[in-house]
C-alpha cells in the first residue's frame, strides 16, 4: 500500500474542517476531555470531564491511522475509527474519524450511524458507494468512486461502500459526532442477543423461519 501524500493530508484536513457545524451538543468551555474515572472530573455530556488543570497534549492526540489493517475475512474489510474513545479530547466537540481498509471484493456492509452524518473520501482504489433514503420511497443512490472522490452519506440514512477496482482501497471518513454509533444492518437483525423470533423476521423479510435460523446461526456472536 502506497503511503499517504501530501495532497490526501489536505484532504483529510479539509474533511474534518468540513464539520464545523456538528451534530453533538455545542461545548459550553473551551474543551472537555473524557475520563473513565467519574471521581476525577464533573460530567457535563458526552462522557465526564477530566480536570482542565491534569489535561495534556496527549489528551488531543494519536497516531497510526496511516498504517493498514488487515481486513476481516467475513466481509473483507476493516474499520479503524478515532472518536472519542481513542482520543479524549474530542468529548463534546462533536466529530470523529475513521480509516477503512478493503481488501479485493471486500465490502463495507449495509449499516447506519445513528448520531452523525458522514463524509468519505477515497485514498486509493474504486469504490461502489450508496444509500438508500427512509419509507416510502427507499430510494437508492449509488456512484462508483476513484481515487480523490468524496461523497456524502446523510445521517442515519442506510449506507454501503464495495471495493468494485482490482486491488486493495483504503478511504477515510469524517463524522459528525465524538461517538457517532454504527448499527450493521445484518449483524443486528440476525444477530442481536438473546435472538430476535425467527418467525417476526420470517415475516418481515418474507423468508421461511428455517432460513432465519440458519442466518442468525451465522451471525451469532
Amino acid at each position: 500500500m502506497k503511503s499517504l501524500s501530501f495532497l490526501t493530508v489536505l484532504a483529510l484536513l479539509a474533511i474534518t474542517l468540513s464539520l464545523t457545524k456538528a451534530s453533538d451538543p455545542s461545548p459550553l468551555q473551551d474543551f472537555c476531555v473524557a475520563v473513565d474515572i467519574p471521581a476525577y472530573g464533573v460530567f457535563v455530556n458526552g462522557k465526564f470531564c477530566k480536570d482542565p488543570k491534569l489535561v495534556t497534549v496527549e489528551d488531543f492526540f494519536i497516531s497510526g491511522i496511516n498504517k493498514p489493517r488487515t481486513p476481516n475475512p467475513k466481509t473483507g474489510s476493516i474499520v479503524t475509527p478515532v472518536n472519542v474513545n481513542q482520543i479524549p479530547g474530542l468529548n463534546t466537540l462533536g466529530i470523529s474519524i475513521v480509516r477503512i481498509d478493503y481488501a479485493i471484493n471486500g465490502q463495507n456492509p449495509p449499516h447506519t450511524h445513528p448520531r452523525a452524518s458522514e463524509i468519505l473520501y477515497v485514498a486509493d482504489g474504486t469504490l461502489l458507494v450508496g444509500f438508500v433514503t427512509s419509507n416510502t420511497d427507499n430510494r437508492l443512490f449509488t456512484k462508483v468512486l476513484y481515487e480523490g472522490d468524496v461523497f456524502v452519506f446523510p445521517e442515519g440514512l442506510i449506507h454501503f461502500q464495495a471495493n468494485v477496482g482490482k486491488y486493495p482501497a483504503v478511504a477515510f471518513a469524517g463524522l459528525s459526532s465524538q461517538n457517532p454509533g454504527v448499527i450493521t444492518i445484518a449483524d443486528t437483525v440476525f444477530g442481536s442477543n438473546p435472538p430476535i423470533d425467527p418467525n417476526v423476521l420470517a415475516t418481515a423479510f418474507q423468508l421461511d423461519a428455517t432460513t432465519v435460523m440458519d442466518l442468525q446461526t451465522k451471525f451469532k456472536k
